[in-house]
């Protein structure tokens, strides 16, 4: 242990390893803000299709010279408009757009890059990742993006999740849903970009989602899931990103794959824990006001429920239940009444 205490520090102290944590902190704090709003309108996999579109805007910056990165967030912003306007008009699945996306945007990448005079090789850091070959205007450029994406998406967040909650409330109630929708849209495009250096364009869409699904195995709130996933998806990508640079002491390990990873194993972790969680949370959830007046005598109830019994206790119309192996009680004169 001292031995990689030691790594580490050395490490830390290397400056392309600084650059590469900034990114890390930022990809992963920006990442699951958009993917929760993914998730909350089924469109987790809307993030592989922007990724693929991408794709063809770093042909396109090796072709003109210009940044692959800028390029990119042009390339993938108006593919994610393009996504979100066939779903809206319904002509067209929204799950066939976007494999019409994923199937011309990589073919397309490949076909250009080709043209540029270069070869199919090159996309490799862009497609897995490339963190630690990150330049210092690299990492500016994904600072700004980042907080573009924090900006919006936090300061949007009540007319955000309304659309992304209930297009047709939110349409009566007088948000203008398409064109909250495109917003998220555009910003799930420029965190596809932001996390192109980090985890690759292949891989991005599982730092949007699986943080998100991760937090809601322990959540049950909107807000509480983002600040969570938010926390998840920056302690995976700097963890994903320390974990790969201790490793690769020993073997070769990509950062990219390494945060999907761990982040995929968080989740796989707290599923038990957010299964008991919800059946707790049915456990506890009173009875409607529909039910009827008249509950079954329990036989031979030997324990004495009390505020200090141990056992939760819920409001339910004049008197209190508690929950007690599975059902609920409620003291009834000399004797409990079983739900």
């Amino acid at each position: 242990m001292p031995l990689v205490d030691a790594l580490l520090i050395d490490l830390l102290g290397l400056p392309f390893m600084q650059r590469a944590l900034l990114a890390a902190v930022f990809t992963g704090v920006a990442a699951p803000v958009v993917g929760a709003y993914l998730v909350q309108r089924r469109l987790a996999l809307m993030g592989d299709g922007i990724g693929h579109v991408a794709v063809t805007g770093v042909a396109l910056g090796l072709l003109t010279g210009t940044s692959p990165i800028w390029a990119a967030v042009i390339v993938a912003g108006l593919g994610a408009i393009t996504i979100e306007l066939i779903r809206a008009q319904g002509r067209t699945g929204g799950d066939l757009a976007l494999a019409l996306l994923f199937y011309g945007g990589i073919a397309g990448g490949v076909l250009i890059t080709g043209i540029a005079g270069q070869s199919p090789q090159v996309l490799h850091e862009y497609l897995f990742g490339s963190i630690s070959t990150l330049s210092t205007h690299d990492v500016a450029v994904t600072l700004g993006l980042a907080a573009v994406v924090l900006l919006v998406g936090l300061g949007l967040l009540p007319q955000l999740f309304a659309v992304a909650h209930d297009g047709e409330f939110a349409q009566v109630a007088g948000l203008n849903v398409r064109l909250y929708n495109i917003v998220v849209a555009v910003i799930a495009a420029i965190t596809v970009t932001v996390a192109m250096r980090t985890v690759g364009l292949l891989l991005v869409s599982a730092l949007m989602v699986v943080p998100v699904a991760t937090a809601q195995q322990l959540t049950n709130s909107f807000r509480t899931t983002l600040i969570a996933a938010m926390a998840l998806g920056t302690g995976a990508s700097v963890g994903g990103l320390l974990l790969s640079a201790w490793a690769s002491y020993h073997a070769r390990i990509s950062p990219g794959p390494t945060i999907v990873l761990l982040a995929l194993a968080c989740f796989v972790l707290t599923w038990p824990l957010g299964a008991w969680l919800r059946r707790r949370r049915r456990l506890l959830t009173p009875f409607p006001d529909s039910e009827p007046a008249t509950h079954e005598v329990a036989d031979g109830h030997p324990h004495t429920h009390s505020d200090d019994c141990g056992h939760p206790a819920i409001p339910h119309g004049d008197h209190v239940d508690y929950v007690h192996d599975g059902h609920r009680h409620a003291p009834h004169g000399s004797h409990y009444d079983e739900h």
